[in-house]
């Protein structure tokens, strides 16, 4: 029988990634273990001690309240938040990464310059440019909207930033080959440059996805009711009452977390593989 081995180098860093992913996993078990439990009463008790991590319950009850409540139609919730994300996410691969071939490899001389100044909108936070986008999207008649909660999101700097730097490295006989070939510019890009991107587009889908899904400030400021409302917007309808039915909001928060970890499984491979490419290209 073998034993497994531990080298002594490697101690620390696997109790390190032991805390991080108990700090990670905890509050998870906790959501899902309020969230099976249909007892509020039982839920304030046990709230702070150990029993709140240790299933005691196994009801469907909170799930079945959440998803048929009239009131607070979650499939509606869903589908909006599904159709916002997977709307802008197309987009924004497209257009962002159209942007930084050009950048890349174009013949436009000052395109260093218009990359340095697309960097630089990194630093403005984004809260300041609120105002503007809701003045501009009132004065377009866009309130209350899927295009609202769409158009401001598809241009990101950071997403033609990691798509500049993937088209950069592309070996310039490939870029060559093509052009001999009889490739035009966007040949090029279509058929030579986004196949070999497939690393770079699963981790900018990963990032946009997850900061897109979770967005809530944009869309409390352009939405009115549940037509056009995402699931950030309306989980946070079951802390306006006097006493918030903690069952609810975690089985709300858990069905809402789903997609959200489905998609990550989907997509860990590519986004595994950008991050070690990354890091060994320096």
């Amino acid at each position: 029988m073998t034993t497994l081995r531990i080298p002594r180098g490697a101690v620390l860093p696997l109790l390190f990634a032991g805390i991080l992913a108990l700090g990670v996993l905890l509050p998870l078990l906790m959501m899902v273990t309020i969230s099976l439990n249909p007892n509020e009463q039982d839920i304030m008790v046990s709230m702070g001690s150990i029993r709140s991590f240790i299933p005691q319950v196994f009801s469907l009850e909170n799930y079945v309240q959440v998803w048929t409540d009239p009131v607070h139609p979650f499939p509606r919730y869903l589908w909006n938040t599904l159709l916002i994300t997977g709307s802008t996410l197309l987009l924004s691969i497209l257009f962002n990464s159209m942007a930084a071939f050009v950048l890349a490899q174009g013949t436009l001389k000052v395109r260093k310059l218009v990359m340095i100044l697309i960097l630089a909108t990194l630093a403005v936070p984004g809260e300041s440019l609120v105002l503007p986008q809701l003045m501009l999207a009132s004065w377009a008649g866009l309130i209350d909207s899927y295009q609202v909660q769409i158009i401001p999101g598809v241009a990101n700097a950071m997403s033609i930033f990691l798509f500049y730097q993937f088209f950069s490295r592309l070996p310039k006989e490939l870029i060559e080959a093509a052009r001999i070939d009889g490739f035009s510019f966007f040949q090029i890009y279509r058929y030579v440059a986004m196949p070999l991107s497939k690393p770079v587009i699963s981790a900018i889908a990963v990032l946009q996805f997850l900061e897109i899904w979770n967005a809530y400030l944009w869309p409390v400021m352009v939405t009115r009711g549940p037509e056009y409302r995402p699931l950030s917007v309306a989980m946070s309808a079951y802390f306006g009452t006097n006493q918030a039915a903690w069952g609810n909001i975690m089985a709300f928060a858990v069905s809402m977390a789903i997609p959200v970890i489905l998609f990550f499984l989907i997509m860990q491979r590519q986004f595994i593989a950008s991050v070690m490419s990354s890091g060994v290209k320096g």
